[in-house]
């Protein structure tokens, strides 16, 4: 793979948690209904607080930003923090608890226009290794997203590549 580029992101699990249960706090709706179940389940699995996984997954989606932001140069950034798709940049385990990037279709769309790539829809695949269709396209079309998360005590911290597979 060659490296287009590179995103990092550190959250504090504890400010985060006081922010998902503010009044009126808008925080939960940057997550995909996927991404709040499966927090839901390894809290409940891991007898710890759900806040800390959502808390690695929004270091995640920060870091994909900033990825995704480095890798467009200077060209034009397609969205402001203020229109960002959050709930479109999904931070997802796979069957064997691999986190990954998973991107909505438009999401992806305006990834792939944004960095020169095509975006016809006929060529783009229904799965690879179990994936959902639009995490594998960009995959099959030369892009690739890799993830690391990990948080401990305190810190929730993510670092994102995306290359040319």
């Amino acid at each position: 793979m060659e490296l287009i580029a590179i995103g990092h992101d550190v959250v504090d699990v504890a400010a985060f948690a006081s922010q998902l249960v503010e009044p009126g706090s808008h925080m939960r709706e940057l997550f995909s209904v996927r991404e709040l179940r499966q927090c839901a389940i390894r809290a409940q699995t891991k007898h710890d607080s759900e806040s800390a996984h959502l808390a690695v997954r929004w270091a995640g989606k920060e870091a994909v930003l900033k990825a995704w932001c480095e890798a467009l140069g200077d060209a034009p950034n397609p969205y402001t923090l203020d229109d960002f798709p959050w709930a479109g940049v999904e931070i997802l385990d796979d069957s064997r608890s691999r986190p990954r990037v998973v991107l909505r279709a438009d999401v992806e769309a305006t990834l792939r226009e944004s960095l020169g790539f095509a975006t016809d829809a006929e060529s783009l695949p229904v799965a690879v290794q179990g994936m959902p269709a639009q995490g594998a396209a960009a995959q099959s079309k030369g892009l690739q997203w890799h993830i690391s998360l990990s948080h401990d005590g305190p810190i929730a911290s993510a670092v994102v590549t995306l290359g040319l597979a």
